[in-house]
């Protein structure tokens, strides 16, 4: 079946129907790791976005039981250059194509996603529309006639509908239970303020012997902390954090009362919340391989990264510094406060997909938190 995949710029692509038939429309943008399409695909910080995955052929190793990142697809479509129909995996449960049909997601393959990925580099990512039944024309007039990605809180779209627990060492969360029971083999409490968080950053603090307090991003701080757990992380997420002002203060009441980590939307939430205004860039970072310098030690990582705004390092107050940039394009990855056990990173250790080389911040994270 054929489809069409239109740019709000007038470009237009056309190819064949990839899963479900209908129409998509999200802000196009583009990653560039060769593997981990079904993460990507479950990642919640893609609410609102069609992904194009610049690696040629995609769905090789099919789709598992579990490798998901959320309970459901959260991407509004896909984009790529061929999807390989019979995969070939001892996991594999399932073929992309019929994965994304199954689940109602409308994708595009057999374009050129070289030449996409170069529109997006060089004009910016901008919204776009996959169709199976309307022309371009039809699909250009729909695509200016709809909101924007800036113009959603994408945060409430996608947080937990009710908090819930993942005990220590387990590999699956607890729905419904008591915040302020412990786990026999827990050792410390972690409150989690789900804007879009992805399993494995809580399979990763689990894993080091915390019991997980999964709360929805409209929590009231009262009713975290009357909880008394040891530690809060800010978890990632998608959207502009301009509409986030409920959760920035939501987090203000957090300092200086425990410590805490953020990661991706959750460093920005922190910068926020020092005074920090961001900005959207260009076309983001999204893939496995980002280069990332801390600037204490000077030792320079390998990240897996997935964001589309960024901190503006010269408003940022009251004892937070930068402490980690981006070697590509000097943007802010990390922030650390002067003394505070307060810090946040804006690239993923749990690393799902991606490089290893961050792991260690849960393990800080654990450590600041004290006996």
């Amino acid at each position: 079946m054929k489809a069409i995949l239109a740019l709000e710029d007038g470009t237009v692509f056309e190819g064949e129907s990839l899963g479900a038939s209908g129409k998509s429309f999200g802000e196009v943008v583009f990653n560039t790791g060769m593997t981990g399409y079904q993460e990507i695909l479950t990642d919640p910080s893609y609410a609102g976005q069609m992904v194009a995955l610049t690696y040629p052929l995609i769905g090789n190793y099919g789709i598992n039981a579990d490798d998901f990142e959320s309970r459901r697809v959260q991407v509004e479509g896909l984009i790529v250059r061929e999807a390989e129909n019979l995969p070939s995996n001892w996991r594999s449960a399932q073929s992309l194509h019929s994965f994304l049909k199954e689940r109602g997601i409308v994708g595009i393959q057999g374009i050129d996603t070289r030449a996409l990925t170069r529109a997006l580099r060089v004009r910016g990512v901008m919204m776009g529309s996959i169709s199976t039944e309307e022309t371009s024309e039809q699909i250009l007039a729909r695509i200016h006639s709809s909101p924007g990605y800036a113009d959603n809180d994408f945060a409430r779209k996608v947080t937990a509908e009710e908090t819930f627990q993942w005990e220590a060492f387990g590999d699956r969360p607890k729905v419904g239970g008591d915040s302020g029971i412990l786990s026999a083999k827990a050792t410390k409490r972690i409150a989690l303020v789900d804007c879009g968080v992805k399993f494995n950053i809580i399979r990763s603090l689990a894993g080091l012997g915390c019991d997980v307090t999964v709360y929805p991003c409209t929590t009231a701080p009262e009713v975290i902390l009357r909880e008394n757990p040891d530690g809060i992380f800010l978890s990632p997420g998608p959207g502009d954090p301009v509409h986030y002002d409920y959760i920035v203060r939501t987090v203000q009441k957090f300092i200086g009362q425990k410590p805490i980590m953020g990661v991706c939307l959750g460093n920005q939430l922190l910068g926020k919340a020092f005074g920090s205004d961001t900005f959207k860039l260009k076309f983001g970072h999204r893939g496995c391989n980002h280069p990332v310098k801390d600037l204490n030690t000077g030792k320079v990582y390998i990240t897996s990264q997935n964001h589309g705004y960024a901190l503006d390092p010269d408003t940022l107050r009251d004892g937070m510094e930068v402490a980690h940039i981006n070697l590509n394009d000097g943007t802010v990855e990390g922030l650390k406060h002067k003394e505070l056990p307060i810090f946040s990173i804006q690239y993923h250790p749990e690393a799902s997909p991606g490089p290893t080389d961050s792991a260690y911040f849960f393990t800080q994270f654990i450590e600041s938190l004290g006996n």
